[in-house]
């Protein structure tokens, strides 16, 4: 199940209901038929178990990591979750939080979908995507993007977030090599952005207001500014200079992953067989950390399928088959990449499959 058809039936893990239901738990207005609608408050349980039950609430898509001292203390949260067709959008606010998707996580469930998370109020202290120098502290009204098939973790203030579900198809048929966008913030500064936000909260602020097919067409158009906002940072879209530097990202990601394990794959080695020119080449990946930073994190999301399609796989056979020197060397900067061993990732994924009956 991908995660736009369990969003549609319930983005926060809220069971559907019908409206006439949910005016009576609600007390919200009925909304139009064809949008689903569902709400979670975790004002109903005890102050001990409010943040517990907001874990348990999301914790189909992202896993919450509370501290003990948050344990001890009463936690405000609460959702609104919308869902037309494909699309869904939840308008959230809730107290500090730590969110993760970690790599394990992502080896034993479904969810590939891309997130975009709008800021009303309030932001995130830190977000390290994919590529562990990604971190940023945005300001109030910033967009963070996700892509749900690489690793998160992210640290937000006391916010009210909006927050789009995308297939992923729909945003790989809009944005050339759309997985560059996982851990790319952008702040409230220009027309664009300005533009993106009042349509967000419009939308969130009229839902009960208009018509199924009005809903539908206001997301089709908020993904739309959101693509293109982040297009037009990423330098991707918008010209033909823009067309050509996509090309040749596409280019480039192809053959880095067809050749991922081949020993002699390296950013020299990829220069000659490409033909491409060096300083341009390199700006491409500048947002990556790099273009051998990139080759090896590709190698590292590559041996983390690996460790768990094939268990019995030993991790030294995976890492020379990725074009690590040594498994030392492997492990090291496996550590590195996800706070844990690649013997450790195996063990996690062991026991999420074991816990969920699978």
């Amino acid at each position: 199940m991908t995660l736009s058809s369990e969003t549609g039936n319930h983005a926060a893990g809220e069971q559907p209901a019908d409206n006439a239901d949910q005016r009576m738990v609600c007390g919200r207005p009925a909304l139009a038929p064809g949008i689903s609608h569902s709400h979670f408050n975790v004002q109903g349980e005890v102050p001990q178990r409010q943040l517990l039950a907001w874990r348990d609430r999301v914790g189909h898509i992202i896993d919450v990591l509370p501290s003990l001292a948050q344990l001890e203390n009463p936690f405000s949260a609460s959702i609104d979750c919308y869902a037309i067709g494909e699309l869904a959008f939840t308008d959230c606010r809730t107290d500090p939080l730590l969110l993760e998707r970690s790599v394990a996580r992502i080896s034993t469930d479904s969810i590939r979908d891309y997130v975009f998370h709008v800021f009303i109020e309030g932001g995130t202290e830190s977000v390290a995507g994919f590529y562990p120098q990604r971190r940023s502290a945005p300001s109030v009204a910033s967009i963070v993007a996700l892509d749900m098939n690489q690793p998160v973790r992210m640290q937000r203030n006391a916010c009210r977030v909006l927050t789009f579900f995308l297939p992923r198809a729909l945003v790989d048929a809009a944005f050339p090599d759309a997985e560059t966008l996982h851990g790319r913030v952008i702040e409230n500064t220009t027309p664009l952005m300005r533009l993106l936000i009042e349509h967000v909260a419009s939308l969130n602020q009229n839902m009960a207001s208009i018509s199924a097919s009005e809903a539908g067409r206001a997301l089709r158009v908020g993904a739309q500014l959101l693509v293109a906002a982040f297009g037009k940072q990423a330098r991707l879209s918008g010209t033909t200079r823009a067309a050509v530097r996509a090309a040749m990202f596409g280019q480039v990601r192809r053959y880095i992953q067809a050749n991922l394990h081949q020993a002699e794959l390296s950013p020299e080695s990829l220069l000659i067989a490409l033909q491409l020119p060096r300083a341009t080449l390199y700006r491409l990946f500048e947002h990556e950390g790099g273009l051998g930073a990139y080759i090896r994190n590709c190698r590292l999301r590559e041996a983390a399928d690996e460790l768990v399609r094939f268990p019995d796989l030993a991790v030294m056979n995976i890492a020379y088959g990725l074009g690590f020197k040594s498994a030392s060397d492997f492990t090291r900067a496996f550590r590195r990449a996800y706070a844990m061993a690649p013997q450790d990732l195996r063990a996690h994924v062991f026991e999420l499959r074991r816990v969920r009956g699978k």
